[in-house]
């Protein structure tokens, strides 16, 4: 009998791309992980973290009007599905390390993940950034109260700040790019789009991260010990911290003696004084009281 479709995954040539059925079970475990992770951020991890939420509270605050609610929205979609990507980009390293997984579905993976990623970091991310700029700025995208001209206003600053920054983007990697590999400049003419994006991201990425470090690694010494604005220490912050001092100490003072009043009162009561018989028929009388037998 000839064997199945399903069965052949096996004999066929090294080349060709698996079956549907055996590229839908291998990608189970990464849809899975995707789901786990962005449902995760997105019910516990982004309510905490947002703005919106209040300090006390995991749940969205949605007293906001109709555009900034679809913002809020937009922007937990857009973190959790960053994180959930970034989850199953590790998981497709770990997978590729250990030779898990067919390796034409994880090539496909790899793609699917990498072009989101792509997308996600190079134009949803900044887009969202430059709205919440010109809205905190005053210009509203939607509403009829403050006329046409400012709602087309606020879109034409969305439009040129975007392009603005994708033009910035693209110039500032192929600087860095031209003097990081400037004796291979013609094996960069082949790149495709997405390879030239993620060398951009990977290499601005990079430079931004040893800024920063570069950057704490002078400005925390600086500021720990040698500070010229440091608050020095007055008579008065010494007067406030000793009355404060005062009002504790006073306090635990009224709480102690409280406590033996109530001490002395349990110890002068006549039920305490009282033996195990003489409990016991009190407690079965203050019963009877209770139920009405008296």
């Amino acid at each position: 009998m000839l064997p199945s479709s399903d069965d052949c995954d096996e004999c066929r040539p090294p080349g060709s791309p698996p079956a549907p059925t055996a590229v839908a079970l291998s990608s189970l475990p990464f849809i899975a992980t995707f789901l786990l992770v962005s449902t995760i951020v997105l019910q516990k991890l982004f309510p905490i973290l947002s703005s919106y939420a209040s300090p006390n509270s995991t749940k969205f605050s949605f007293n906001l009007s109709p555009s900034r609610l679809t913002i809020q929205r937009f922007s937990a979609l857009t973190s959790s599905t960053t994180i959930a990507l970034a989850a199953v980009l590790a998981e497709l390293i770990l997978c590729e390390i250990s030779g898990y997984i067919d390796p034409n579905v994880r090539r496909l993976a790899f793609h699917f993940t990498i072009a989101l990623l792509l997308i996600i970091l190079v134009v949803v991310i900044p887009s969202l950034q430059i709205h919440s700029v010109i809205s905190a700025a005053g210009w509203e995208f939607t509403g009829k109260s403050r006329g046409r001209g400012r709602l087309r206003l606020a879109w034409v600053l969305q439009f040129i700040s975007t392009a603005a920054w994708l033009v910035g983007f693209w110039w500032t990697g192929e600087q860095l790019l031209a003097k990081a590999s400037s004796p291979v400049q013609g094996s960069r003419s082949s790149q495709t789009l997405s390879e030239a994006c993620l060398s951009r991201v990977g290499i601005i990425g990079i430079s931004f991260m040893a800024l920063l470090s570069g950057f704490a690694s002078v400005s925390a010494p600086w500021q720990t010990f040698f500070s010229p604005h440091r608050h020095p220490v007055t008579e008065a912050d010494v007067a406030r911290k000793a009355a404060g001092l005062e009002a504790t100490d006073d306090m635990l003072a009224a709480k102690r003696s409280r406590l033996r009043a109530l001490e002395s009162k349990i110890a002068d009561s006549p039920l305490n004084k009282a033996g195990f018989f003489q409990k016991a028929m009190g407690a079965r009388d203050d019963g009877f009281v209770a139920l009405g037998f008296a």
